[in-house]
C-alpha cells in the first residue's frame, strides 16, 4: 500500500519523526481506509501518495504548532474518516484522544480503526454545538478541526469545548487569512483569542495555513447556539 520510507521522510520534512511502529500502523490504517472507502463515502483519495500526503502528512502538521504530551486531552472535532485525529494518535498514541462527528458510520469505521491499530481512543457521536453544551464543555486541553467549517462557525464548534488556557487549532486551506478576518467577533465572544498562523506546503503543492487561537477566558453559557442559528447567523 503506502511506502513507509517515503512516509517518514515526508513527515521528518514537516519535523515529526515516525518510529517503526508508528508506521506499521499507518500502512495498516490507510488499508482500513481504501477497503472502507468501497462501501462508504470516507475520502476522495484513495492512491497511496495521496493518503500519505493529503491525509497522513497534512493532519501531522499540527504538531509543527503544538506540542502533545502524555495525558493532554485533545478533540478532533468534525473527525469524519478519522482526520486529523487518527494520525496524530499514531504519532502520540500517549494522548488522550476523543474524535467527535455526527455521522454513525463514519464512526463506527473510525472506533473499529482505532481498535484493529491496537491504540484507544473516545469516540463520541453527536453534533459539536450539542457536545460544546454538555459534559465535555471546556474539558480539552487541545481542540483540533480540518476542513469542517468556515472560521467564524468552527470557532463556534470547537472554543466552548477547550478550556481556559488551553488551544483549538483550525487546519485550513489559503483562504484562512480572509476568513481570519472575518472571526475577530466569534473569537472574543467566545472566550479566544487569535495566537498565530503559520503556512505549510505539501510535497505535492497544497498550501496549507493552521491558525492557533487560544482560549483565554470562559465561553458565555449562551454559547455555543443550536446548529441552525450558527449556520444562519454566524458570530
Amino acid at each position: 500500500m503506502i511506502n513507509k520510507d517515503r512516509l517518514k521522510n515526508i513527515c521528518a520534512d514537516i519535523g515529526v519523526d515516525l518510529d517503526a511502529q508508528a508506521l506499521e500502523r499507518f500502512e495498516l490504517f490507510a488499508s482500513l481506509l481504501v477497503e472502507k472507502n468501497k462501501v462508504l463515502n470516507l475520502t476522495a483519495i484513495t492512491d497511496p501518495e495521496g493518503i500519505a500526503v493529503k491525509h497522513f502528512a497534512d493532519s501531522l502538521t499540527a504538531l509543527r504548532m503544538i506540542e502533545l504530551n502524555a495525558g493532554d486531552r485533545v478533540i478532533d472535532v468534525g473527525t469524519g474518516g478519522g482526520f486529523p485525529g487518527i494520525p496524530l494518535l499514531i504519532a502520540r498514541p500517549e494522548i488522550e484522544l476523543t474524535m467527535l462527528d455526527s455521522t454513525g458510520k463514519k464512526l463506527a469505521f473510525v472506533s473499529q480503526s482505532v481498535e484493529e491499530l491496537g491504540l484507544s481512543a473516545n469516540v463520541v457521536h453527536a453534533r459539536a454545538e450539542e457536545a460544546g453544551r454538555g459534559e465535555l464543555r471546556e474539558s480539552f486541553d487541545f481542540a483540533v478541526s480540518r476542513a469542517v467549517a468556515a472560521m467564524n462557525v468552527l470557532c463556534e464548534y470547537c472554543l466552548p469545548l477547550v478550556r481556559v488556557g488551553g488551544v483549538f487549532i483550525a487546519m485550513k486551506g489559503p483562504d484562512a487569512d480572509a476568513e481570519l478576518s472575518g472571526s475577530a467577533a466569534a473569537l472574543k465572544k467566545l472566550g479566544g483569542a487569535y495566537g498565530d498562523t503559520r503556512a505549510f506546503t505539501l510535497p505535492d503543492g497544497s498550501e496549507r495555513r493552521l491558525v492557533v487561537c487560544k482560549k483565554i477566558s470562559q465561553t458565555p453559557t449562551a454559547y455555543p447556539r443550536n446548529g441552525g442559528k450558527i449556520a444562519k447567523k454566524p458570530l
